[in-house]
């Protein structure tokens, strides 16, 4: 079963990041476990969009992008969908690296609070990320990132365990859907930071890394599920922790586990802080892959992991979020303009993933059924309304 794990779980660290840690907490403090069904449902849409993504990588052994420039043949809708891709992931991905980063220092600094060497942790995560991405291939990764996964998962998950959650509540919050007064945008964000464009494109282009053959689709299938319902679990266990904190407000994730200290001693920060930087150096990896798949994708580069272009982009990603988190500096045009790509990415990677694994010309027998195209439509649907929050709350109409 375990050998079958392999790309989900990077798409799994990817999602899980500081960005999901500080929503769940949220969510949990705020409300308690009424929004859990948002989180399941956020959990499946992400299943259900990465099996495609995964599928298309498997069939037809390129990248997403290299499927949608060959699909599209008006030269202008391609252009602009190469443009959107292109804004969206690599300056979205560089100014978001910076949060990625900083998830890993604030869990660094709570593990060694030496004061002196705290303005080098950015520098030292972006290094160790740096020596780790440089002399790694894919199979390297994929074992550290289950590694780091499993890290991350058995510290949120036993953190949650300590505060002996009741499980009639849990799953009355996950099967009977509430919306408590001041909840909507809760909900949209934590289905916004697990639904996560960037994810499509890592996916499809990692699945080919391991799998050559479409007798593979199964164990795309499996570790597609397994690997983003561990994330999920991981998710989950942060919200229920959060849920019992004895506080009213959180900045980040470690105000919660300040508050669970005289609860558990200091067993729950050290707990936090070491998921935190399993969370922050993952996420911070997978975000500069996967800026370098897509834009290698886009310029039609065929070197793949070792094409000393593909390092120089997540290079580039890295170097950003150090260089941004380092000097704290805040981009906030460049950060409105991620998110406004972002906002029109999603929706039309989801119509175009739809249309694609409906083509037979391109996936052959394995084209979608049409349950799942009932449950594609449905996320269609739900992506075009999560980007358009996202770019009216840009815009300043929310």
């Amino acid at each position: 079963m375990f050998k079958k794990i392999g790309p989900g779980v990077l798409v799994a660290a990817a999602f899980v990041g500081p960005g999901t840690i500080a929503m769940c907490t949220l969510a949990g403090v705020r409300f308690g476990y009424a929004l859990i069904w948002a989180l399941l449902v956020s959990i499946l849409a992400t299943i259900a969009l990465q099996g495609m993504a995964g599928r298309i990588g498997v069939v037809t052994q390129t990248g997403l992008v290299d499927v949608v420039r060959g699909e599209l043949k008006n030269p202008w809708v391609k252009k602009l969908v190469i443009a959107v891709v292109l804004g969206a992931i690599l300056i979205g991905n560089a100014a978001y690296e910076a949060g990625n980063i900083g998830g890993a220092t604030l869990g660094l600094e709570q593990l060694f609070p030496q004061q002196q060497l705290m303005p080098f942790y950015p520098l030292l995560v972006g290094l160790f990320i740096f020596v780790l991405l440089w002399f790694s291939n894919y199979k390297i990764l994929e074992r550290i990132f289950v590694g780091l996964v499993a890290l991350m998962g058995v510290c949120f998950v036993i953190c949650a365990l300590l505060t002996q959650p009741s499980i009639l509540d849990i799953l009355q919050g996950m099967f009977v859907p509430r919306l408590p007064e001041g909840s909507l945008l809760t909900v949209i964000a934590l289905v916004g930071t697990t639904v996560v464009p960037y994810n499509l494109f890592l996916h499809a282009s990692l699945v080919k890394e391991k799998w050559k053959s479409d007798n593979d689709l199964k164990a795309v299938k499996w570790d597609t599920a397994i690997s983003i319902g561990l994330g999920g679990l991981v998710s989950l266990a942060i919200l229920v922790t959060a849920s019992a904190a004895p506080i009213d407000d959180v900045n980040n994730v470690l105000d919660m586990a300040k508050g669970l200290e005289p609860l558990f001693g200091k067993m729950a920060i050290y707990l936090m802080a070491v998921g935190l930087l399993a969370a922050g150096i993952t996420s911070a990896i997978t975000a500069a892959l996967a800026a370098a798949f897509v834009v290698s994708s886009c310029f039609g580069w065929s070197g793949g992991m070792r094409d000393k272009r593909f390092k120089m982009v997540w290079s580039f990603v890295l170097f950003c979020g150090v260089f941004f988190l380092s000097f704290d500096i805040q981009l906030i045009q460049v950060i409105q303009f991620a998110q406004m790509a972002n906002g029109m990415l999603l929706p039309i990677m989801a119509i175009l993933l739809l249309w694609i694994v409906n083509r037979k010309s391109v996936m052959g027998l394995y084209k979608n059924t049409w349950i799942q195209n009932i449950i594609g439509i449905a996320i269609v649907g739900f992506s075009i309304f999560l980007g358009a929050k996202s770019i009216f709350k840009v815009i300043g109409w929310l």
